[in-house]
This record gives C-alpha cells, structure tokens and sequence, in this order.
C-alpha cells in the first residue's frame, strides 16, 4: 500500500480545485491502474462537505481511498500554539497549514513511510518509482534546489544568513518521509519550529523548519520528483516528460496561454476533476468579458494621458520587436532597451526620464518595473504608462490570469 499526504487550508473554498487536480493526475498515472494507494488528507475546519466529497468521488472512480485527518479537532492546541507563533502565516498562500506535514509521522502511527505532496503539483508519473526509493536511515529524500538551477541565497534568508548551506537546501514541496525515524525526531522539530519562530522576516516557514531540522541527514533525489515549473520557463525548457512538476510561486505558475504546455498539462487533468462544469466555463466567458471591458478602458485612458506629449518606450530585448510592433513605433520615437536585473542600466533609464520630464512619457513593458518608478518619484499617468498587462499571454503576461484560474 502507497501513503500519499496532502494538507489543505481553504478559507475561500477556491483552493481545493488544485489539491483535487494533483490528486487526480496522481491516481491517473499509477501503473498498474490496481496498485492500492491511500490518499491522507490533513485539512482544517475550512475544508467543505461539497469539495470533501469531490475528493471522495476522485478516489472513488479509480477504486482508491482518501482518508481525511481534520487537525482542528484532532490537535487544536497544537494548531493554536503555530498560530501564535507565526502570525503573519494567515493568507491563502501562507497559513498553518504549511505545518500539518510535520503531523505526519503521529497521524500514520503504523506505517514505516509515507510520500508528502503539495496541491501545487501535477504528477505526471507512476508515484510507485519515489515510493520504492530506499530511504535507508535518512530522515526525508528530497529535491535539493540547486538540482533546479536554483541560487538558494537568491531565495532564502535562511541561506543568504549562513544558517544552512545552499548546497543542502532543499524544497519541502516533494517529500519521501521515513515515519520510523521522524517519530523520533520531535524534539529536534519542536526546537525546528521555534527557532523558525524568531525569524520572522523569513518567509517560508515550514520549509526553513525542517531544513534547520535535517540540512546534512537527506536523501538527495533526482530532478524528475520536483521540476519546479518556475525555472523551467527561465531556462526556456518547455520539454513534459514523465515527472512530478510543481507549479510553486506567485499565482501558482498557472496561466490562459495554451501554448504554454505546462499550462495545457495542468487544465489536461482539472478538467476530468468534478470542478471543472457548467460553472466554469461561465466564470471564464465572465472573466474574459470583463478583461476586454477593461482593456477598452485602459486603452481611452491611455488617450487621454498621452494627448501632447511624445512617446517613449522602455522595454527588454527579448521583447521589443513585440511592443515596437504592437504600438506601431514611429522611426522619430525612442526605445529603451534595457536589462531589468541590471542596477546600472535602470540608473540610466532613470536619467533619461528626468531630463524628460513633462515632455515625454513612458510606455513601460517591462513586468512589476512601474513601483520602481514610483519610488524614485515618477508619477503613474503622467511620467509613465504601466503597458505590459496589454500584451497576450504569449508575451508571458498575466492578463489577469489568476483572476480566471481562481473563480473556475
């Protein structure tokens, strides 16, 4: 019998879609579809008698089991004590449920091992190749993030403070739990918990605990367990093959491009799940009705912020064929085309707007770039235009894709 665990804090009742596509593309792919698999469910007071029914009937249609640990009821004192001590740990994204893993090992008081998932994860495998993994004496097997291509002192203070090394940094997405040994462990974890405590400007919470926790004690696995789909599109690697792919960082990695095939793997599974129904395809017409009514609206406004001054254009170099294009730039108007990971190259941008002050203004089609604007005192509307949110998906904008993907 396979143990898989997942955890599951859902205080909009929106979140248990993609724990319930990770669940289906996990029972899809096991090989022989007979192999027995219980699914363990550690959930709060906020999980819902219609999606804990989705989950049931998920596992129902490939003769499997789900089995749900409510840790409201069954340790509130603990839930109560994370609460306390982590208190910014509130949000859809960061709440205490990043911690229900660390229950594991008392929750399943019988079994030697048990495999640990986010619901931010399609597994696009048979999960019984990390299952058969030979845990030997080591706590946890995990993907370490340098296997990534990840800086860990890039992405942890935890790091980047010299508490642990980036070389034994690992992502706490995928996990392959030794339960006989962690069962042992919880003093060391309580110790883990509290020290995390005292950080509060780190910001990933359960994942620094176990860390400070096992640094030097893990089982190094393979990339295929936990591709982060983050740094895939980085490098330009589009390639799905047999792998666990997890969908972690802002708004889930998730988007409307179809082109994009990780976009097209992860609805490939949403939609067998009950979630996906009349109702979702309303909410999508919906949401697209009021993206163009949107879109209408900023281009008038752009009219009207741009009537008598001459246009200027601040761009990458990946993408500046697509904006010189897209807003049919004059051979008398300027492009800037700059690194935005480059301090000197912004410092010279910056420059170039104060010398132009009032009689030019910015189109800006750079990503997340106008609040730096902003702080070095350039005004919205006025000195510069934020246009990057008018270019289609597959200029690798979010036209509010979230908006979309969290109403389905």
């Amino acid at each position: 019998m396979i143990h898989v665990c997942f955890s599951i804090h859902d205080a909009t009742g929106n979140y248990s879609k993609f724990l319930g596509t990770a669940i289906l593309s996990l029972l899809d792919n096991l090989n022989p579809p007979s192999r027995s698999i219980t699914v363990h469910i550690l959930h709060d007071n906020t999980l819902t008698a219609d999606n804990r029914d989705k989950f049931s009937y998920i596992a129902g249609c490939y003769n499997q089991r789900v089995k749900f640990y409510n840790l409201s009821e069954r340790c509130p004192d603990k839930i109560a004590e994370i609460n306390n001590l982590f208190p910014k740990a509130t949000n859809e994204r960061f709440n205490s449920a990043m911690f229900y893993r660390l229950f594991i090992p008392k929750l399943l008081p019988d079994e030697k091992k048990a495999i640990y998932l986010d619901a931010d994860i399609i597994v696009n495998l048979d999960i019984t190749e990390l299952w058969q993994t030979d845990l030997g004496n080591h706590p946890l097997a995990v993907v370490l993030e340098v296997t990534n291509e990840i800086i860990p002192a890039e992405r942890s203070k935890m790091v980047a403070e010299g508490f642990v090394k980036g070389e034994n940094y690992f992502n706490s997405g995928v996990l392959l739990m030794n339960l006989e040994v962690l069962r042992e462990e919880e003093e060391n974890i309580n110790a883990g918990i509290k020290f995390r405590s005292k950080h509060p400007e780190w910001w990933l919470y359960d994942q620094e605990v176990l860390n400070y926790c096992f640094e030097t004690r893990t089982f190094a696995l393979p990339l295929k367990f936990n591709n982060m789909i983050k740094e895939r599109r980085k490098q330009g690697n589009f390639f799905v093959g047999e792998e666990i792919y997890h969908y972690a960082g802002d708004k889930l990695g998730l988007g409307i491009d179809m082109s994009d095939p990780f976009n097209r793997l992860w609805w490939s599974y949403f939609i067998k799940t009950p979630w996906f129904g009349v109702d979702t395809v309303s909410n999508i017409i919906k949401t697209f009705e009021e993206l163009d009514i949107a879109r209408e609206n900023s281009i008038w406004k752009i009219s009207s912020d741009t009537a008598g001054k001459v246009r200027a254009f601040v761009v990458d170099e990946e993408n500046a064929d697509r904006l010189e294009k897209h807003f049919s730039v004059r051979d008398e108007e300027e492009i800037f085309i700059i690194d935005p990971e480059v301090e000197e190259s912004f410092s010279e941008l910056i420059d170039s707007m104060d010398a132009a002050k009032d009689k030019k203004i910015f189109f800006i089609g750079i990503p997340d770039f106008a609040p730096k604007l902003k702080r070095n005192g350039f005004i919205g509307g006025k000195d510069f235009i934020d246009v990057s949110d008018f270019y289609s998906p597959a200029w690798m904008i979010r036209a509010n894709s979230y908006n979309l993907i969290a109403t389905l």
